[in-house]
């Protein structure tokens, strides 16, 4: 099981000595913030299907010009970017999204050029979270769902425009 790192450091040094306070405290906000990134969790797992489609259908009618298949390489992307973001945010860990999602889309929507379709794409799936999760939700799951985006925006696209 991979664990904060932050609390896993915590536990590693519990053979030695007891915990002093402050890490005492890293552990207690970390239970006690648990249940609502449970809950997070579940809703976006849920609902998953729901708001995907929706922002498919949204997108397909904004983008009548790119391909089915341009298209359907996004949604996907998008689709991992939710749940690696939901369990980056359950594990309160945003190196798990970092190492295991960011370098591997960067790369992947560079080298497609689907940078036009991402950006509406991102806007859309934006939207939509908003309408469907509580603001208690949206502060947990939010930064970790923004800094993939901005990650991935920022990265220079290998293909040349109109390949």
């Amino acid at each position: 099981m991979h664990m904060h790192p932050q609390l896993e450091t915590i536990f590693d040094e519990a053979e030695h000595r007891y915990l002093k306070a402050e890490e005492l405290t890293v552990i207690n906000q970390y239970v006690n913030s648990l249940p609502e990134r449970l809950e997070t969790y579940r809703e976006l797992r849920d609902r998953e299907m729901e708001i995907m489609q929706q922002v498919a259908d949204q997108l397909e009618a904004a983008l009548p010009q790119e391909t089915v298949e341009n298209l359907e390489r996004s949604l996907k992307n998008a689709l991992l970017l939710l749940r690696y973001s939901a369990m980056g945010m359950l594990l309160n860990d945003e190196a798990f999204v970092q190492d295991r999602l960011v370098d591997w889309l960067t790369k992947t929507m560079s080298l497609h050029n689907t940078r036009a379709i991402d950006m509406a794409l991102f806007r859309l799936l934006n939207q939509r979270l908003m309408q469907i999760l509580t603001t208690k939700h949206i502060n947990l799951v939010g930064p970790y769902i923004a800094k993939v985006q901005t990650a991935v925006l920022q990265t220079p696209t290998l293909a040349t425009a109109g390949s």
